[in-house]
């Protein structure tokens, strides 16, 4: 039994909130992440990174969680990939299932939180993936690693790419605010408004909650479900900023502001399923 069980009153506050950001996402052409548009012209919107870890995709059978509305998972379609995409928006199934229609991508889209993956996902997969912005919306972190080893099949290999527990302290730059805890799974609640897509947009209030993890409590729970962690990463210069609140060099970019000794902006895990 994990420390942390899933919260189903938080599920539902962010459920409320994540199916109000799939109705905006990619809607505006203000939007930081989402460029639909281009999207269906035919541009990867996968980084580099992520795509380094999953090494070569065609004729892989692939489990995306936390799809939102299935951008980042139809261009693995795009690769070669056959794709699942699990999301817990019914919203955001919706615009995914539409979108693949847009593309002509085929695509399977199964309606499911994260922490009770169904059983017919068990063993189906060679690749799960899973990026920016996702063990923080979990409560029950042991669940969602035995589900993502469950999924896959022996040798199979679960692919996490994240932002890192101590970019997640930092609420400001200038002046530099860290008010965010760095680790202990403890839920805390919060009300926001707009979208990290949009900083800008005006939206209702909506209360969430979210769940603080250590790389130590992270890479405890995936050695747990029992996977065989085969590499981690901890990223200074990123392709993407999550939160837009770092510069952008001269390289094209992100960093923490802070001299040489740049705090990290992303982790990276990749870990298999022993054959």
């Amino acid at each position: 039994m994990s420390e942390h069980e899933p919260n189903e009153d938080g599920i539902a506050l962010n459920r409320t909130l994540w199916d109000e950001r799939a109705r905006i996402h990619g809607s505006t052409s203000t939007d930081r992440f989402y460029d639909v548009d281009s999207f269906l012209a035919g541009r990867q919107t996968l980084y580099a990174l992520e795509r380094e870890l999953a090494g070569e995709v065609a004729g892989k059978d692939l489990l995306h969680l936390q799809c939102h509305f299935g951008m980042d998972t139809l261009n693995w379609a795009r690769l070669g990939a056959q794709v699942t995409g699990v999301d817990f928006s019914p919203v955001a199934l919706k615009r995914a299932r539409e979108l693949a229609g847009q593309a002509g991508l085929t695509a399977t889209f199964v309606e499911a939180d994260t922490q009770h993956l169904p059983a017919t996902l068990a063993e189906g997969f060679d690749l799960v993936i899973a990026t920016y912005g996702v063990l923080c919306w979990i409560a029950d972190i042991d669940a969602w690693m035995r589900g993502a080893a469950m999924a896959l099949r022996p040798g199979g290999s679960l692919v996490l790419v994240d932002m890192h527990p101590a970019y997640q302290t930092v609420a400001s730059i200038d002046p530099l605010i860290a008010d965010w805890p760095y680790g202990g799974g403890q839920a805390h609640r919060e009300t926001v408004t707009g979208t990290y897509a949009e900083p800008g947009l005006s939206t209702a209030p909506q209360e969430t909650v979210q769940y603080p993890y250590s790389l130590g409590e992270i890479v405890t729970a995936t050695a747990g479900a029992g996977l065989t962690v085969k590499q981690i990463g901890e990223h200074v210069a990123v392709e993407m900023d999550p939160r837009g609140m770092l510069p952008l060099g001269e390289d094209g970019l992100y960093r923490f502001p802070f001299g040489d000794s740049h705090l990290p902006v992303l982790y990276s895990l990749r870990a298999c399923r022993d054959a």
